[in-house]
């Protein structure tokens, strides 16, 4: 494993400054970048964590607080474990600033974190790959639409509501990606259900798009999240062996 640094930066957007933690080898050298999308919890230790062994591993990664309007990390008053069964007054917290997150807020957003890794010496020439959770993986679908010259690959784990009959569905950009995409479907996910699973696969399929989707057998949604209560370990394990696979085929020179 490559020694890492990780730092905090700035990020300058249209609506103001969004702070994000940045991991990378530290030999200093440009590395192919990956743009981690946060679940609805937010830019947190764990999800230092996640960045730092993905740059570990030979990646440049971002980690945007994607909920910057609404203040800098830490956004939400958590404990060290999140267990909303026991303080479901969470998400009276969490829930209203998700939904105001809307998505072309967020893509306007995304497009000045592409442009900023784009610009960073620490990032490999081309496009780079997606990797989102929980809510992270709508926006990563999103991404992958909406920038596809810029998106080689994306992968997606736990996502609720990916293809739903909404006009903003995610999956209505599948026409527009060119990137090859992953999603790992927790299999006790309510917000993913088996008709969405099959709507997202069809799309997909029928767009052309390079794809897997992969339903995880009893893992909930928040499988990687090991500061929850539904973290599982073997889920969590295929999910990095999944994600890797795809960055290394992504980037195989790296």
């Amino acid at each position: 494993m490559t020694s890492v640094q990780g730092t905090a930066v700035d990020i300058t957007t249209a609506d103001g400054v969004a702070d994000a933690y940045l991991a990378h080898p530290a030999d200093g050298l440009p590395h192919p970048a990956v743009l981690l999308y946060q679940d609805a919890f937010g830019l947190r230790p764990h999800l230092k964590s996640m960045a730092d062994r993905l740059a570990g591993a030979g990646y440049t990664v971002l980690v945007p607080n994607v909920f910057y309007r609404n203040g800098r990390t830490p956004v939400f008053d958590l404990p060290e474990f999140i267990d909303p069964s026991e303080r479901p007054q969470i998400w009276e917290q969490v829930a209203p600033v998700m939904q105001s997150l809307t998505p072309d807020l967020a893509m306007r957003d995304a497009g000045t974190y592409l442009q900023w890794l784009a610009d960073s010496p620490l990032t490999a020439d081309g496009p780079v790959a997606l990797a989102g959770y929980c809510m992270g993986a709508r926006l990563a679908l999103f991404t992958a639409g909406t920038y596809p010259d810029r998106v080689a690959a994306a992968a997606g784990f736990h996502g609720g509501r990916l293809a739903t009959d909404a006009p903003d569905s995610p999956h209505l950009v599948a026409k527009d990606v060119t990137a090859e995409l992953y999603f790992g479907h927790a299999d006790q996910d309510g917000s993913m259900p088996p008709e969405q699973q099959q709507l997202l696969e069809e799309t997909l399929t029928a767009a052309g798009v390079r794809h897997r989707c992969e339903v995880y057998p009893g893992a909930h949604h928040g499988y990687t999240q090991a500061d929850t209560a539904a973290y599982d370990k073997e889920a969590d394990e295929r999910h990095w062996a999944a994600l890797l696979d795809l960055l290394s085929r992504t980037f195989p020179a790296s």
